[in-house]
């Protein structure tokens, strides 16, 4: 299937390039996001009618994540967790926890943009963080996970 994108997508290709990707990605994924459409002559007229307006939204919405990244870089997040012997947790503090405590803190951020590459956290202390906010803007963030 072939597919214009209407959005920079990570691993796929800029705003207004026509890619090739499997039918259920595009029907299930893009196509419904509004991320995509599909690359039919009429679809190609009027996105070329609407890319100086979506081009204008792209660079609005890198600048809000990079003034939420700026933004993000000056926090000092606390996370406190029960805790058992030798520093192990009750349980483990995950994306939701760790959303909840950076929207605490004061700058609003959604699970889906925290990135754990190790899986969730399960012992006390210092952890670099990667939160996602646009393809373009990733910031590191260092947390730390007290005992309660």
């Amino acid at each position: 299937m072939e597919v214009i994108l209407l959005e920079k997508i990570a691993n796929l290709g800029n705003l207004g390039d026509k890619v090739t990707i499997k039918n259920g990605y595009g029907r299930n994924y893009l196509i419904p996001q509004g991320k995509a459409a599909a690359a039919t002559p009429k679809k190609i007229r009027e996105f070329e009618e609407r890319r100086a307006e979506l081009e204008k939204q792209a660079a609005e919405k890198l600048a809000a994540a990079t003034a939420r990244g700026e933004a993000l870089s000056k926090l000092n997040v606390v996370i406190t967790h029960k805790t058992g012997d030798e520093g192990r947790l009750f349980g483990s503090v995950g994306t939701h926890a760790i959303a909840e405590a950076i929207t605490a803190a004061g700058v609003a951020v959604e699970k889906q943009e925290v990135r754990l590459p190790n899986g969730a956290i399960r012992q006390i202390g210092e952890y670099d963080i990667a939160i996602n906010l646009h393809t373009d803007v990733v910031v590191t963030l260092s947390i730390k996970v007290a005992a309660e």
